[in-house]
């Protein structure tokens, strides 16, 4: 993985954090609304590792198979640029 380990990780840990908060709000019976919130939160963080990650792909593995990598490989990459987004964009 080309991503900056150490920023996604913190992502990471903050979205555990935040998930281990939302079940603990769970068990406390806390407001419905509070609860969404922080599951929201949890998702944003998620969402910003998600990026991270793909824009270091995009910047690494797919911009050396465009200058160095021949015509399959350059499709094969766009191909995985276009499910990843559509994994994404179904949430």
């Amino acid at each position: 993985m080309r991503a900056d380990k150490q920023a996604v990780t913190r992502l990471l840990r903050t979205a555990r954090g935040q998930i281990d908060g939302v079940l603990k709000m769970i068990e406390e019976d806390r407001y419905c609304i509070d609860v969404l919130n922080q599951m929201l939160a949890a998702e944003a963080v998620l969402r910003r590792a998600e990026r991270e990650v793909l824009r270091a792909h995009m910047e690494g593995c797919v911009a050396e198979a465009f200058e160095n990598g021949g015509e399959e490989e350059r499709s094969r990459k766009i191909d995985e640029i276009i499910m990843a987004v559509e994994k994404m964009e179904r949430r």
